[in-house]
């Protein structure tokens, strides 16, 4: 099974493809979509947008996404920044719906207890067990990265854990 997992932003969309084969987690690929580096100061909200829309696009294609997973949104600051934030994250579903990709919402919390064991973990520490469940040494990735990474892993997770239930649904029910 190979994820997309989506850390929304209207400023840095992080994004990881992750692929899981007999229990064993591979990182396929991974970045960070920042609209506004291509034109500082320059770029429209909706342009900003399409970007991300676009971005997103390339690695799906690319890599033979099988699903995605996206972090919900947690209520800003304030009104403004909440809605920003929502428009980014529902770029980001339409991505993925384009590619006729089955959608899973996280909550950060759980994504950090599925990772970390605690659903208060700083960033810094989902990181780390980012890089050790990936075998990865040395890496340089921004934090909407790694957060990106954390949600695949996550419905990685979830998805073993689903699937190890039903079979054990289907063998009490055949015994």
């Amino acid at each position: 099974m190979v994820v997309i997992g989506i850390d929304p932003g209207s400023r840095f969309t992080g994004w990881g493809i992750v692929s899981e084969a007999s229990g064993c987690l591979e990182l396929v690929d991974c970045g960070v979509i920042q609209p506004a580096a291509r034109k500082p100061d320059k770029l429209s909200f909706s342009e900003r947008l399409a970007c991300i829309y676009h971005e997103l696009c390339m690695p799906i294609k690319r890599s033979r996404v099988d699903a995605g997973a996206i972090e919900q949104i947690f209520v800003a600051q304030n009104a403004q920044s909440s809605l920003k934030l929502g428009q980014a994250r529902g770029v980001a579903v339409a991505a993925c719906a384009s590619f006729g990709l089955d959608i899973f919402d996280y909550e950060p919390a759980v994504v950090k207890k599925a990772l970390v064991g605690t659903g208060r973990a700083d960033k810094e520490q989902v990181a780390f067990m980012v890089k050790r469940l990936l075998n990865i040494r040395e890496a340089s990735w921004r934090l909407d990265t790694t957060d990106a990474l954390a949600v695949a892993i996550c419905h990685l997770t979830q998805a073993r854990f689903m699937a190890l239930a039903a079979r054990a649904r289907n063998a009490t029910q055949a015994g």
